[in-house]
């Protein structure tokens, strides 16, 4: 079995909800969620113009290679009804791997672990909450690490617990 670490996000309309059925879906297709963090709310990233986001980091095991977690993702989205129309536009959801495993893998479509793990309190802190001792296999830091380490100015907060 493969342990993948996903983060979810929504900022249009019912943001609750809909990491819900992101959660209910992910569940029902990916894999069994074994653990996830509470949902927090952040302001956008690289687009301030919009609502801000809720957020929230799943820890799944699944039989899934990275190829097929990954286009069980796409079909969730699109089954969700995002579109995709430019860089950092608000979205009903959002599926991001985050880790797969230890892998480091680096395609024209997939880099895993997340490039932008460590520059984002909005996913480091959920990720720290069910995750903070993970090694991240690139930087070889705890979570816990590279958060207190992360410069990002953007706050996160909690706004519910699981």
């Amino acid at each position: 079995m493969n342990v993948v670490f996903l983060m979810t996000g929504s900022n249009i309309g019912d943001r609750n909800k809909n990491l819900r059925t992101a959660e209910e879906q992910i569940n029902n297709i990916i894999g069994q969620v074994i653990s996830k963090s509470s949902i927090y709310e952040t302001a956008p990233w690289g687009n301030a113009m919009q609502k801000s986001f809720y957020n929230q980091a799943l820890k799944i095991k699944t039989s899934l290679s990275t190829n097929e977690v990954m286009s069980a993702i796409l079909k969730i989205e699109l089954d969700m009804g995002r579109k995709r129309t430019f860089k950092n536009a608000a979205r009903i959801i959002d599926i991001d791997i985050l880790f797969f495993n230890d892998s480091v893998i680096k395609t024209k479509s997939l880099e895993i672990p997340h490039k932008e793990i460590i520059n984002r309190r909005f996913v480091l802190v959920p990720l720290d909450e069910i995750a903070g001792d993970l090694i991240h296999p690139v930087f070889q830091k705890k979570i816990k690490t590279l958060l207190k380490e992360c410069v990002d100015p953007l706050e996160v907060f909690r706004i519910k617990e699981i």
